[in-house]
């Protein structure tokens, strides 16, 4: 028996959060550093299973596959494509640098709750460590069925995260924040559950089905493809139509999808920085990653009879989310739109049905995660040092704080996808791939870009550049030695990938290519006019001459 590298690699958080729990409440220090380890030593697991992975391989590659609920033909079933590979390590990747910036995020809640029992330092790294675990398992899962268990189960830390561990610079004091903090985390598990409960329905469907016409319901991702592939397994229009749509939406709602966005900036906002990345760079990552495995993999005629409509949702995705960060006030909320505008171009390549499209689109993932972590750190400690979340309580910041201004601003550059840095990259191949079969949505696609320049650009101006307007602003200290240590790795991953990101097009690319061939698609061949000859109506340019086709 093979060793179980993706079991062991999910689990070791799992194991790590209810360790980093248990942890006496006098050893906080402890209980961060047991955190810290964990996360890194996961991160070496998820490292290996990268370089494991062989793009030339099997489609599903370090698979596991056990008995679970035999009586409903559910099995454990793990098993990593290059888009999962590459998404699992983003997620590992990430984990540290959350922990290392949301290092103190819980100390001042010690003194909150007189029961000695309350240990919140604990808790806010065991949540971590506990949603790790869960993408982990989500990005790994070629059951379908387990695949929704972990989907629904993340929710449970998120909300602990972003209603008892929320940001606590908030104008309105901090009665006004509890309630704004509870709101956001209310919203964020109601939105994701209704979500949760249509994909249930459509899980049962889907389970229903097979039955039907395998003589044995399965959820195994891999035999559903292959009875798809075969024609095995067979469904009415009507029938794959309404299962496409209940898996899209709770994925829609995870990604988050225009409209079903609305939470994002809620939860974004009130949370900490280091939550908010969790949420934006890794959570939501599951619901774009599974519209390329479940959706278009399970119901390629469905996806092909959504595409118009979807491709339209993530245009106004792109443009809505851009134009409401131009006007936002407030820093995480800016940051938050910026993501749902980001998020449109990943749906957008991933349903203009192309290589270029998709491959765009999952390299979008992996560094929009990075990018988007830069960002928000930089920012989360920005907000610690003056206690506001308004741009107009900054200014002049470069002045006495030249590190933390320039990472910002690398941060900022790296969100409007400068050319050098990774995002240019992705965003380059999902407008390439978009325009290639649907060249008005392409042209439509790129006003984001200009309007990303504007709010990426003007939130720099008016918090780093000019004149000291607060004299809160006069003593701020520069970044730390730990701060320092957060921020430099991402800052050099954004632009090693943004010069070189072959290393990771190469495992992506068969995925996508599978994908493809899932929903019968091709690349379009090329449309180029021919000239004529001039004084020559039957020969075109290039026969007999210099030219050529």
């Amino acid at each position: 028996m093979s060793f179980p590298l993706l079991t062991v690699t999910a689990a070791l958080p799992a194991v790590g959060a209810v360790a980093t729990a248990a942890v006496p409440a006098a050893r906080r220090t402890a209980a961060k550093w047991l955190a810290l380890l964990v996360s890194l030593a996961t991160l070496v697991l998820a490292a290996v299973v990268l370089i494991r992975f062989d793009p030339g391989g099997a489609r599903y590659q370090l698979t596991e596959s056990h008995a679970w609920i035999p009586d409903f033909g559910v099995r454990y079933e793990l098993g990593v494509d290059g888009i999962g590979a590459a998404l699992m390590a983003l997620t590992a990747l990430l984990i540290p640098f959350v922990i290392g910036a949301g290092w103190h995020d819980a100390d001042d809640l010690e003194g909150e709750r007189a029961n000695r029992r309350w240990r919140p330092t604990q808790g806010f790294f065991a949540l971590i460590l506990a949603v790790e675990a869960m993408v982990l398992v989500s990005f790994a899962a070629t059951d379908v069925f387990l695949f929704y268990i972990f989907f629904e189960a993340m929710l449970i830390p998120m909300y602990f995260l972003i209603g008892g561990f929320g940001d606590r610079a908030h104008a309105a004091g901090e009665e006004e924040g509890a309630k704004q903090r509870s709101y956001a985390a209310v919203k964020f598990l109601l939105y994701n559950l209704a979500g949760g409960l249509v994909m249930l329905a459509a899980v049962i469907g889907l389970f229903v089905v097979s039955a039907d016409s395998l003589g044995q319901g399965t959820f195994s991702l891999p035999e559903l493809l292959k009875a798809r592939a075969s024609g095995d397994l067979a469904m009415a229009t009507s029938t794959e139509r309404w299962l496409f749509l209940g898996f899209f939406v709770a994925f829609a709602i995870k990604a988050p999808l225009w409209p079903l966005h609305t939470w994002l900036p809620n939860a974004m906002g009130e949370s900490t920085a280091p939550v908010a990345v969790l949420i934006t760079a890794v959570v939501d990552k599951v619901g774009t990653f599974a519209m390329l495995r479940f959706c278009l993999g399970l119901f390629p005629e469905a996806s092909s009879w959504a595409t118009p409509v979807v491709l339209s949702l993530a245009l106004v995705s792109v443009l809505y989310g851009a134009l409401l960060a131009v006007g936002q006030r407030d820093i995480k909320r800016l940051v938050a739109y910026a993501s749902i505008s980001h998020f449109g171009f990943i749906i957008l390549g991933v349903f203009a049905m192309t290589s270029q499209g998709q491959g765009g689109a999952t390299l979008y993932m992996v560094f929009h995660g990075i990018s988007t972590a830069a960002l928000m750190l930089v920012a989360g400690f920005l907000i610690s040092r003056r206690g506001s979340r308004l741009i107009a309580d900054y200014g002049g910041v470069q002045k006495v704080a030249p590190v933390l201004a320039g990472t910002f601003l690398i941060g900022g550059l790296a969100t409007l996808s400068l050319p050098g840095l990774a995002p240019f990259v992705s965003e380059f191949l999902v407008l390439v791939g978009t325009f290639s079969r649907y060249p008005v949505a392409g042209i439509i696609a790129t006003a984001g870009i200009i309007l990303a320049a504007l709010y990426v650009l003007v939130l720099v101006q008016r918090t780093m550049t000019g004149p000291i307007r607060r004299p809160e602003i006069e003593k701020m200290p520069d970044l730390k030695v730990r701060e320092v240590a957060v921020v430099a790795p991402l800052v050099a991953l954004l632009l090693f990938l943004g010069v070189f990101p072959k290393p990771l097009t190469e495992i992506v690319n068969p995925a996508v290519e599978h994908t493809l061939s899932d929903v019968q698609k091709k690349d379009p061949k090329p449309q180029h006019p021919v000239a004529e000859h001039a004084g020559s109506d039957d020969k075109p340019a290039g026969h007999g001459g210099g030219d050529h086709e």
